[in-house]
């Protein structure tokens, strides 16, 4: 479809161009050829641009789509990261002292290590959904998205872990 439409712009543009072809008695001299190759090349290159920029308009536009939305998952996951930091399991531990200025820690063994695990998961289904985005779209740019991000959430979940295990291993 694409390329008959291509065909048919070429075609109009000829006969545009041929409709207004002035011939003279005398003829067409080489300088008056030159000019009309010339003009002719300058429209096939215009023309060439403009289809160019219609039949990627489209994955130019769904890449935008898949990058912004792989960025808003990024976002969830520092978000996830962020509401992690501050749960030490070494602080769960009744002979920790607090300082002044640590936050409040109310939860047990148990509810930090369940809490951790929810996170962890989270992290799981963001990496996930931004899979999903790519799953049928083949494109450098949007895999290379989604890449990082995957890279992001499972250093994070690294973390994670590392503290659930201290959790679970702690005198």
């Amino acid at each position: 479809m694409g390329v008959l439409l291509v065909l048919l712009i070429l075609g109009l543009v000829v006969l545009a161009s041929l409709r207004k072809l002035e011939v003279k008695d005398e003829g067409i001299n080489i300088a008056e050829v030159f000019q009309m190759v010339d003009a002719a090349v300058n429209e096939l290159l215009l023309m060439g641009a403009g289809i160019f920029s219609l039949i990627t308009l489209e994955h130019r536009r769904k890449r935008g789509r898949v990058i912004r939305a792989v960025n808003k998952l990024r976002c969830l996951a520092h978000i996830v990261d962020a509401h992690q930091l501050q749960k030490d399991p070494d602080l769960v531990n009744p002979s920790a002292t607090a300082t002044p200025h640590s936050p409040k820690r109310d939860l047990s063994p148990f509810e930090l290590g369940r809490y951790l695990d929810y996170c962890s998961e989270l992290l799981s289904l963001i990496s996930k959904q931004a899979f999903l985005y790519v799953q049928s779209y083949d494109d450098p740019a949007a895999n290379e998205a989604v890449y990082d991000l995957e890279n992001l959430a499972n250093g994070i979940s690294t973390k994670i872990w590392q503290k659930i295990m201290i959790l679970r291993f702690h005198p």
